[in-house]
């Protein structure tokens, strides 16, 4: 556990022109496409506590798109897709100083949320026989402790995995032994540690009936087979196109997203709702639970504001669950599935780290099942140079 809260400084992408340095991805400031560029920065050196963490995989998510467009500012009231779509709320998002996050958000920083890599050099106080494990990092950290509530992440809090390095506390980097290639498992991190959370804190069990929107995205896929692995039955909600690519997640049963899920299951035939996508649907999502019934969410990419009849969560007794921080078991019981190959990866698509537009273009589409990943450049003889000693 991490107690770490970084210390921002503005000017750390300067190059002296003595260092050696590493490609990665720079988000300037809120906007387009235009605030991502692509160039060369000084390799992070990593405290006492941290270890510097070669990229082998990042994965695509939304809240790297959400935080990039200003979307997690109070003032922006539209869903995700239309954000990116309308400019003048885009320029707005971008006047907001709260970033709708813990803190303003500290631009100009490094993105990407999930990591799969390999450790290559350690801190003082670091056991020096964590040099070459192959790693995945934890990005949401509890840096107050499991006791709080307040939570930093990786990549909206200090620099992320767009990059061929990046340094985390040792404490968030978990070793990993299984047959995944890497760009597999950089679908994971993000995207099934969200997933994880929310069948954990809706206390999903066996038999339990469990309805997922947006089924065929990221967290979505995961939370599927998340809830089968515990013995749920699951009703997946995704487009008509995609009923052929979801049925691999082994939902037992798919609704399709342009239907009215209350005529399609009924009222009070769900236990659990775990739903990302909100906006319009939301009275539904209440409808369909049972009395007594959990829903849970960490996103809203169809609209963050809802409508709520208080007679409906009230006179049925339902429980209401926001999941941002991680708990405890959660990052370890991941690695754990994986290891004992009680998930599978659902990794649609690689492209060069160089290519990150590319990506969030054809992510914002919604037209694939499963993640896109990044893949960062080789190493370079230089780089590999310096870390001949591996301690820092």
């Amino acid at each position: 556990m991490s107690n770490v809260t970084p210390q921002w400084n503005k000017e750390r992408f300067n190059l002296s022109g003595s260092e050696v340095t590493m490609k990665a991805v720079i988000t300037l400031a809120n906007g387009g496409y235009e605030k991502l560029r692509y160039q060369d920065v000084p390799i992070p050196s990593p405290g006492e506590s941290e270890v510097l963490v070669q990229v082998l995989a990042a994965g695509v998510n939304n809240t790297e798109i959400n935080t990039r467009l200003g979307w997690y500012s109070s003032k922006v009231t539209e869903g995700t897709e239309a954000l990116s779509q309308n400019n003048s709320e885009q320029e707005h998002a971008a006047d907001e100083s709260d970033g709708g996050w813990n803190e303003q958000t500290p631009f100009p920083f490094i993105q990407g949320t999930d990591c799969c890599g390999k450790i290559v050099a350690v801190g003082s106080k670091v056991n020096p026989d964590r040099i070459n494990q192959r790693v995945l990092i934890r990005c949401c950290i509890r840096n107050q402790g499991w006791e709080s509530p307040e939570n930093i992440w990786m990549a909206s809090d200090f620099d992320g995995a767009f990059a061929q390095f990046v340094k985390i506390p040792a404490s968030e980097a978990f070793s990993i032994d299984c047959d995944w290639s890497d760009a597999e498992l950089g679908t994971i991190p993000c995207a099934y540690g969200t997933a994880e959370n929310m069948i954990h804190r809706s206390n999903v069990k066996k038999d339990d009936q469990v309805l997922v929107t947006g089924a065929s995205g990221g967290v979505g896929s995961a939370v599927v087979q998340l809830a089968k692995r515990r013995g749920a039955i699951v009703t997946a909600i995704v487009a008509r196109e995609k009923f052929d690519d979801a049925a691999i997640l082994g939902a037992d049963r798919l609704i399709a997203r342009d239907t009215n899920p209350v005529k399609e299951l009924g009222e009070c035939s769900m236990d659990v709702v775990i739903d990302n996508v909100a906006g319009d649907s939301f009275g539904q999502m209440t409808q369909v639970l049972k009395r007594g019934g959990r829903y849970a969410s960490s996103g809203a990419i169809a609209g963050p504001l809802v409508s709520l009849d208080m007679r409906t969560l009230y006179l049925k007794d339902l429980t209401l669950i926001g999941c941002t921080g991680w708990d405890e078991p959660v990052f370890p019981n991941l690695i754990c599935y994986i290891e004992r190959g009680e998930i599978k990866p659902l990794l649609a698509k690689t492209f060069p780290l160089e290519n990150i537009v590319d990506a969030q273009k054809e992510f914002t589409t919604k037209k694939h099942v499963g993640k896109f990943v990044l893949i960062p450049p080789q190493l370079t003889a230089e780089q590999k140079s310096k870390f001949s000693l591996h301690r820092a």
